[in-house]
Formats: structure tokens, C-alpha cells, sequence
């Protein structure tokens, strides 16, 4: 590899971030849901994705509104989770840059996204 395609600390970052979203929103997608479940889900997702390398932080924050008003209209006790219930914050750290990312639903779709890109401190 030249030096000019040598990824970047910080776009070594990002790549992270993206790493992080796939593997929780992949992972955990499906997973039935009740808004009693849902506290303990959010933490089991937190506590996974934190786990990998380059993750300093995670939050993930479970839409009861949402959620509440798809069980109102099922005929389960439940449903899947899927990215319409969620919003998600994590922080990489990666050789001193920081990226937070988000994902939050955006038009009826959940998205991913690169907040910011920083250095450390």
C-alpha cells in the first residue's frame, strides 16, 4: 500500500463505529421484545458491543412509545426488535481519535451515521 491509500487513524475510526452498528443491529435484530424486556435488552446490547476492541462507550435507549404502540396492535404478547424501537450512541476510540456515531430512525428508517471525528482529550 502506497501512502496515500494507507487508511487514517481516524478513518480507521470510523470503520469501528460501522463494525460496532452492524454487529449490534445484526445480532440482536429478531430478538422478541416486551417493554419488561426491554430494559435488560438494551443493557445485554451495551454490555456485548462493549466488549469488542476500540468501543469506550455505548447507549442504547429502547423507544417505548414505539414499542407500546406496536404491542397495542398485536395479537402476541410480544414483538421483534428491530431498528425502528432503537436509538443508539457509541463512542470508538482508535490511536487517540474519538468518532461518535448514532443511529436513529430518519423518513420510517433506521440510520447509521459518523456524528463526529476528534482527537482524544
Amino acid at each position: 500500500m502506497s501512502a496515500e491509500t494507507t487508511p487514517t487513524d481516524a478513518e480507521i475510526a470510523c470503520f469501528e463505529a460501522g463494525i460496532k452498528f452492524g454487529s449490534l443491529y445484526h445480532q440482536f435484530a429478531g430478538t422478541p421484545l416486551t417493554l419488561e424486556s426491554a430494559p435488560s435488552l438494551a443493557a445485554a446490547m451495551e454490555a456485548a458491543i462493549e466488549n469488542q476492541p476500540h468501543c469506550r462507550d455505548v447507549a442504547v435507549t429502547v423507544r417505548e412509545a414505539e414499542l407500546e404502540a406496536e404491542l397495542a396492535e398485536s395479537a402476541a404478547d410480544y414483538t421483534e426488535l428491530t431498528g425502528r424501537f432503537l436509538e443508539v450512541e457509541l463512542l470508538v476510540d482508535y490511536e487517540g481519535r474519538e468518532v461518535v456515531a448514532r443511529m436513529e430512525m430518519e423518513g420510517g428508517y433506521p440510520m447509521m451515521r459518523v456524528v463526529s471525528v476528534g482527537r482524544e482529550g
